[in-house]
């Protein structure tokens, strides 16, 4: 056991960098209590939603949450998904500094 805690503090004294693709996961909790009439799916009534880090992004929640100290990179929309999940990555101290590339649309 002391050979797992050993590699687990070492983290802590790590600087690693993730390049990935960054998704956002959306989560929705909520009950059921029927079935659609027009098709044979739930139908739910949202009582929660949230968002969590996918893809690199939650590698990089995942190496963060063990001590290291993460920078990300990789493309995020210019949308409110992309500023929501750059606040994630941050309130997680998850450095995610860099620069905004907006492509125009050629003619």
């Amino acid at each position: 056991m002391n050979k797992y805690l050993k590699i687990l503090n070492s983290f802590k004294r790590q600087q690693i960098l993730v390049i990935g693709d960054l998704i956002l996961d959306q989560y929705i909790k909520g009950t059921v209590d029927r079935i659609s009439p027009e098709a044979p799916v739930p139908v739910v009534l949202q009582n929660e939603m949230f968002y969590t880090p996918g893809g690199s992004a939650n590698v990089a929640n995942n190496l963060s949450s063990l001590g290291a100290k993460v920078t990300v990179i990789g493309r995020i929309g210019d949308d409110k998904e992309g500023s929501v999940l750059k606040n994630v990555l941050e309130k997680r101290k998850i450095c995610t500094f860099g620069r905004v590339y907006r492509q125009g649309l050629s003619h």
